[in-house]
Order: structure tokens, then sequence, then C-alpha cells
């Protein structure tokens, strides 16, 4: 008996090619409005001085990061965790009214698959023109036009790795390293795993990213209800489809799938909403310039609500309906964090002082009934100011310093200070007493801290 041959199950479809048409209209404006602006503060950010350093460093090796004046040290990383709850639950709020416009317009995938694919039609043409060009054997010209294609891909690939790298790294001492080829090996690294995942992403993988490896994708529907804005095709309005003809049998969609081929994803929005969407809107750009052209109104295919199309609401009522529960408690909670987040900034002192006691020398008895400790003063001054500090102790009977009272730091550093402390014996009992280090400004009172301590007296 003949055996046949074993099946092959594929558990996951070949990848279509997509070539995406491009779309003019308000939201394709917008849409490069925000790459613009995107692209001029984050190459440009790495640029700024602010008294006399960059403006924006994260200084992992110096383990200080550098916001405009403001200084964060690993001590205030709970600063850097509350920015980002922030962020979260603001995109969380910006998903709940109006569904993935985060994606659709100011994700760095969606920026650079813009960029990139800017970069292709003005290589390689129009849409029809890509197609052809792939489907035809390799000539002078194709080589020619691929070449010039994945260089410039690689150009802006490598500088967005550069760029990134220079929030890391001073970028004017790095950007002479890469011209004397003297970088260490990690620098060297991030550039290209940057640039790489920028070519990589922006060039080839584009909708894949989108559809598979990005997790907001995938729970983005727990912030969506009836009430969130989303692209639309209104298909009471649109079926059947078909050529429009004199006795208007047809619905309003002629069905040209100018929708279908302008889309970034390559879905069908006619066919509902899909999690591959991602809120761009160029299929309501490319929609409403049909209508404009066949003199039918526009809205085909627009941003509405799920619960907007079933009652056939106006925009005045959809607005009514974006305050609700959800986006209120969401509201609230980022007012509330927001609120804390500044008033934590606006309260914080740049000054800090730890008190370590020098376990290796207790308590001890130097003469004439005075009891001595020995303390190790970790000073540091977080602002970018230098000052000139004054050392106070108190909390016992006749407590002093027995050396320097005073200690210069510069801005942005800091100093172990070590100071001896003294009181008299016969004031007090054998066993620990709390103390109180006090360290302020003399050039400015207002800037003091104090910490607390154990002087140790010999039974």
């Amino acid at each position: 008996m003949k055996q046949s041959s074993p099946k092959v199950i594929k558990m996951y479809a070949a990848r279509e090619e997509i070539y995406p048409r491009e779309a003019k209209g308000r939201y394709a404006t917008l849409r490069w409005a925000c790459v613009w602006i995107t692209q001029i503060v984050f190459y440009g950010l790495p640029w700024l001085t602010w008294n006399d350093r960059q403006a924006v460093l994260f200084d992992l090796a110096a383990r200080k990061f550098y916001i405009f004046g403001l200084v964060l040290w690993p001590q205030d990383f709970i600063y850097l965790a509350a920015l980002l709850i922030i962020c979260a639950w603001l995109l969380f709020l910006v998903t709940a009214v109006a569904g993935r416009v985060w994606c659709g317009f100011a994700c760095p995938q969606t920026v650079y698959t813009e960029i990139f694919m800017w970069i292709e039609r003005k290589i390689e043409g129009a849409r029809s023109a890509r197609i052809r060009l792939d489907r035809q054997p390799w000539t002078l010209d194709k080589i020619w036009r691929k070449s010039a294609k994945h260089s410039a891909w690689w150009l802006v690939a490598l500088w967005t790795g550069i760029s990134f790298v220079g929030y890391f790294a001073p970028m004017r001492s790095m950007m002479a390293g890469i011209g004397a080829l003297s970088l260490g090996p990690w620098e060297w690294f991030w550039i290209g795993f940057y640039a790489l995942a920028t070519y990589g992403n922006a060039g080839w993988l584009r909708e894949q990213v989108c559809k598979y490896m990005c997790p907001y994708a995938r729970f983005q529907s727990a912030m969506f209800d009836k009430d969130t804005l989303i692209v639309t095709y209104d298909r009471e309005r649109g079926e059947p489809r078909g050529a429009q003809t004199a006795e208007r049998t047809k619905g309003d969609c002629i069905d040209c799938t100018l929708c279908v081929q302008v889309c970034p994803t390559g879905i069908d929005i006619r066919n509902g909403l899909q999690y591959e969407c991602i809120g761009c809107a160029a299929c309501v750009d490319a929609c409403n310039g049909v209508m404009d052209k066949i003199d039918l109104p526009r809205g085909l295919i627009r941003y509405s609500t799920d619960q907007a199309m079933e009652k056939g609401w106006s925009a005045r009522q959809i607005g009514a309906h974006i305050v609700r529960p959800r986006v209120l408690i969401y509201s609230a909670l980022l007012a509330l964090i927001g609120i804390g987040f500044g008033t934590a900034l606006a309260l914080r002192t740049p000054l800090k002082l730890d008190v370590i006691r020098d376990r290796g020398s207790m308590g001890r008895e130097v003469g004439d009934g005075v009891i001595e400790n020995v303390y190790r003063l970790q000073v540091m001054n977080t602002g970018e100011t230098a000052h000139r500090f004054h050392i106070v102790v108190s909390g016992l009977p006749g407590v002093r310093l027995a050396d320097q009272e005073e200690v210069l730091l510069d801005g942005a550093s800091t100093r172990a200070v070590p100071v001896r402390v003294q009181t008299e014996r016969a004031a007090l009992t054998g066993g620990s007493h709390a103390i109180m280090f006090e360290l302020s400004a003399l050039d400015q009172p207002s800037l003091k801290v104090t910490e607390k301590a154990v002087f140790i007296v010999p039974r």
C-alpha cells in the first residue's frame, strides 16, 4: 500500500506585501505635523545646552539625570517612576476617549514608518510603480533604486541611533569620538542596535510590529466602550456597494477600495473594527476625497462611536457622551498623580544628608571627661550651584563639633565629610542618645536639611 506524504499545516499565514497608497487630507497633514514635532524634539534635545552642559542627559556613568534645570540622582528614582505612571494614565485616558490615536499619529513605529515610506515613494515612485518595480526582473534601474532606498534608510536609522545614545552620553563628545573612531564598545553597540531596530521595524516589519509585536493592540479593547471614538464605516449609508447610477440603486460606497489601498496595515475598515486598525484615519482622508469627486457628503468613513452609529447621533451628541464614568475616573487619577508629582518637585530640597557612624570607633573618652563619637556625613548637593554649608549638631547638653564646621560643595556633586562630635560625660548616662545634624547654606539660609543620629556614651 502506497504511503501518503505527510500533510503540512502552517500555523501562520505567509505575509502578503503591503504597498500603502499615499493619502492626502487633514488627517494626513496632522500625522505629518506629529512627525515633524516629535523628530524635532527627539533629534534636537541632545544638542541643547543648559548651564554649560547638555540640557537633557541621562548620565548613567555618573548616576545623574539632567532634565533642563532639574538634576535627579538614584535617590530620586521615585520622580521618574511617577512620570512613567503619569504617561501610562494619560495613554489610558486618551485611548478611552479617542481610541488608538497615539498609534496612528505619534507612536515611534508610525512616525518612522511614515519617514521611510516617504523616502520609498520619492525613490521608487507611487504605489503602482512600486508594485511594478518589485515584480520586474533585476535591472540596473531596479538595482539603483533599491540601493538608493536602503542607503537612505540606513542613514536615517544611523542618525536615529546616534541621537538615541546622545541622551545617555554627551552628544558633542560622542560625535568627536565617532569622528576619531574612539568610542567605547558599549556606545558602538547601542548605536548599531538602535539603528538596526529602526531600519528593521520601519523598513521591513512595518505593520507586523503593530499586528503581532505590540502588546497595546491586544489589551486596547479593555479600555474601549461604546462611546470611544474609533474609525468607523457607515454601513447603512454605504451598502450595497457599487458604481453610482442615475437611479441611485446602490449605496454611497462605490467600492473603489482606496480605503484599503491607503491602510498601512492592509485591512478593510468596511468589515468593522479590527485590532490591526491603528486609528491613523488614512482611510477617512481617502474616502472623503472620493466623496468630494462624486458630489456626495463626506463622512462615509469617519471618527465616530459604536453607540453614535447605532442611534444616528450628531457630532454634538457624541461630544456630550465623552464625559462618562470611565473618563472621569482616569482624569481624576491622572490629576491626583500629577498634582502630587508637581507638589513633590516644588517642595524638593536640592540637598541631601546621610549620617554614617564610624563603626571602628565607638563612643570613647578623650580626656577631661569628654566623650567623642566619629561620624561620616555624606553630603549631596543636587542643585547646580556651589554652596558653602554650615554644620551644626544639637540634641545633648554642651554637644559640639570638634573640627570643621563648614564645607564647600560644588553643584551636582557629593562629598564625604568626617566629623568628630564631643560632649561632657558628667551630664549624660551611659548608652545611646539621639542627636541631630543640621546642614544649611551660608548664602541661602532657606536651603537646609536635618538628619538624626545616635551618640554613644560608654558605660
